[in-house]
């Protein structure tokens, strides 16, 4: 028997299920759904769909490279994704399907070189699943660093045994001579293991294990008085990530309880290194600096979810720690400690709920709020301060900062017309900061959207923004800004006007031509202050075109920009303001692509692809006279072209060149180990180089 599910079955079974709900009781509830039918007398086993079919066996593609990469600055790597000459790479989309259902999958991208992933998952449909999944990332960011230092990668940071201290960088006989070239790199390496259970049509359940280490070194500085070095810092953390929970589920209804949790670990509590100046303040010539400290996190969260249809309801609540106990470095510190560890303690508490409401088919009703709170329970203790500067006390408190947020929204879309739509909200949040010098901030923001899409090959969008935000009074107490000036004003706390708009034009003349434009203007006024930032202006656009010129050929082409213009008062004396600067940043960029399919007999394929980017910012500061206060720019410049060739119905060639000009100039960057008297830096580590690449492939289809 062959019988197929079309609409004249579920008719058939839709009349059955209204005869025998007829034959019920009058005073029972009747539900005539499809749902609800009486099914026990049908035969699904001997249902059959003659034309589905189901793929078993293993299918997929596996993708193997090798390269070679010209670079002689590790910077390029970003771009390149290797730093060796020789590179190697394995692309994999492998999948395997049983008749019994049973199924394997194996992703794989970029396998082997400084940022890859792969993935390996197994199991059977619709029962339970088990994943294994590996990532890594690598970020440079110069192999030019020059340090006097010993020891490099370790935190114990020497200096020569022959090195002469001195009273200024000028004066270090043996710095020239004692310079060696570090690389300033980091290295993620994530690995994990997952397993999803499936139960009955009720529940699921879930736990993932992640494991995480950071390697390399960043850039950390160590001082004495008013002179410091640049140091070093070696990276080996450890994280390990826990995440469970379990699933119910319904026919309206969702929840979930689940938790996250992870553990740090440093492999370094402390960095020692040698003075390279003069000892002066406490005639010390070593100094310590604590690293980063042991710690966890937990958190216990309850999420659900209702619709029926016309009311969705959703919500989350949460409970969470942040602890650490290490105990404290003493080294190089000759005071009586009030604890041998501060034993931190953060208790989070969140509740986060969403309701929408269509009241009918053009109006739709949607409301959320949002509450957050941190709670640092954290023992305050006094200490005793070495004084560094003059105004510093002798007694200092660790601050337990703690900050409790309310945001709630109200949003309304209605649709006016048929390609006419109009949808606004507003939005009200409150920060509460202890420790601050204004401990209540109220933001009040109203928007409005309007998209029309009645025009043919036209679509339009129209957004505005306006938002006010006060506060409380700002104050000053001894554990937030009796150091700064009462006048100041922190951008984050400062009363602000905000202003925005956005446009966005969808245009598509011909069918094979798609142009999109949009553009963004925001006008931040902080009015009420003397001191800090008192204004910013940020204008963007961007505009891509998209034209499939023919059957074979595709064109694409974009650009954008973005400035940025702030103005901000200082002091100089501790009163008003006494002198100004203006900011200005920039930022465009541009690319082109073409992509021709089908040539020499349907197998070969050509593309090309452009990029090119420029930043740069410059500060003017005035006070009597005018100057520039550094100019700073990057520029990019990317190719990539490739080709792909069929060698055969399960075989395919690929060659990729690829090409990046960059050239940075940070005025920061822009300095000798010795050019500052007080400062002995890494030297000069701003880029100019031109790198590439020819990576070959090929790809094999199972």
């Amino acid at each position: 028997m062959k019988a197929n599910l079309n609409l004249i079955t579920l008719a058939l079974l839709a009349a059955s299920s209204s005869a025998m709900a007829a034959e019920t009781e009058t005073k029972q509830v009747v539900s005539y759904g499809l749902a609800h039918a009486n099914t026990a007398k049908v035969k699904f086993a001997a249902w059959k769909c003659d034309r589905c079919e189901t793929n078993t066996g293993t299918e997929g593609t596996i993708a193997v490279g090798v390269g070679y990469a010209d670079a002689d600055d590790v910077h390029a790597a970003n771009t390149l994704g290797t730093d060796d000459t020789f590179a190697y790479k394995l692309n994999a989309d492998v999948g395997y399907k049983s008749e019994s259902g049973y199924q394997a999958e194996f992703n794989a991208l970029n396998l082997g070189m400084d940022s890859s992933r792969a993935e390996l998952s197994a199991g059977k449909a619709g029962q339970y699943d088990i994943n294994l999944n590996y990532r890594t990332i690598k970020t440079y960011t110069t192999d030019d660093a020059l340090t006097p230092y010993q020891g490099v990668g370790g935190n114990d940071l020497t200096l020569p045994s022959n090195w002469v201290t001195a009273g200024t960088t000028d004066g270090m006989t043996m710095l020239a001579t004692s310079l060696n070239p570090v690389e300033l790199s980091l290295k993620r390496e994530r690995a994990g293991i997952g397993f999803n259970l499936e139960g009955d049509s009720l529940w699921s359940t879930y736990v993932d294990y992640q494991r995480e280490n950071k390697t390399g070194l960043k850039t950390a500085s160590g001082s004495f008085f008013n002179q410091s070095m640049m140091l070093a810092e070696p990276v080996d953390y450890t994280t390990d990530i826990l995440e469970a929970g379990i699933k119910l589920r319904g026919d309206h209804w969702f929840t979930a309880l689940s938790y996250s949790g992870s553990v740090f670990k440093n492999e370094y509590s402390v960095l020692a290194f040698d003075n390279a100046f003069n000892p002066t303040f406490g005639a010390q010539t070593r100094g310590y600096m604590a690293l980063d400290p042991d710690n966890e996190a937990h958190t216990v969260s309850l999420a659900g979810v209702y619709n029926d249809g016309t009311m969705s309801l959703q919500g989350r609540a949460y409970l969470g720690q942040m602890s650490q106990d290490e105990p404290l470095v003493t080294s190089g510190y000759g005071y009586q400690l009030p604890a041998e560890a501060v034993d931190a303690q953060v208790d989070l508490t969140g509740i986060d709920t969403r309701v929408t409401y269509r009241l009918t088919r053009s109006l739709r009703l949607q409301g959320s709020y949002d509450y957050y709170d941190r709670d640092n329970q954290t023992q305050v203790e006094e200490w005793t301060q070495i004084s560094i500067n003059n105004v510093n006390g002798t007694v200092a408190y660790n601050v337990p900062y703690d900050h409790s947020r309310h945001r709630a929204k109200l949003q309304a879309d209605y649709r006016i017309t048929s390609g006419v739509k109009l949808d606004g909200g507003y939005e009200y949040r409150r920060d509460d900061r202890s420790y601050q010098d204004r401990e209540v901030t109220d933001e009040n923001n109203l928007w409005a959207r309007l998209n029309y899409t009645s025009l043919e090959n036209w679509d339009f969008r129209l957004k505005a923004d306006y938002g006010m935000r006060d506060g409380s009074r700002f104050q000053a107490s001894e554990l937030t800004s009796t150091e700064n000036n009462e006048l100041l004003r922190r951008y984050n706390l400062a009363d602000r006007q905000r202003t925005a708009f956005e446009f966005t034009v969808t245009h598509t003349p011909i069918d094979t031509v798609t142009l999109d434009l949009s553009t963004r203007y925001a006008l931040d006024d902080y009015d009420e202050t003397e001191i800090g930032l008192t204004e910013s202006e940020d204008f963007s656009y961007d505009l891509s075109l998209s034209w499939q010129a023919g059957k074979d050929l595709l064109l694409t082409a974009f650009y954008g920009a973005q400035t940025i213009e702030s103005q901000q008062n200082g002091s100089s004396n501790f009163s008003g303001p006494t002198w100004t600067s203006d900011i200005e940043d920039e930022f465009s960029y541009i690319g082109a692509g073409a992509r021709y399919d089908n040539l020499m007999a349907d197998k070969l394929t050509l593309g090309v692809d452009y990029n090119y980017g420029d930043s740069k910012s410059n500060t003017q500061v005035t006070q009597g006279i005018t100057g520039n206060y550094g100019d700073y720019y990057s520029r990019s410049h990317s190719l990539n072209l490739y080709g792909e060739y069929l060698i055969s119905e399960q075989a395919t060639l690929r060659m990729d060149y690829r090409m990046e000009k960059y050239k940075d100039n940070d005025p920061a960057n822009s300095l000798a180990p010795d050019d500052i008297w007080n400062v002995l830096s890494f030297g000069n580590l701003n880029h100019d180089y031109n790198a590439h690449l020819v990576m070959v492939s090929l790809q094999y289809k199972l």
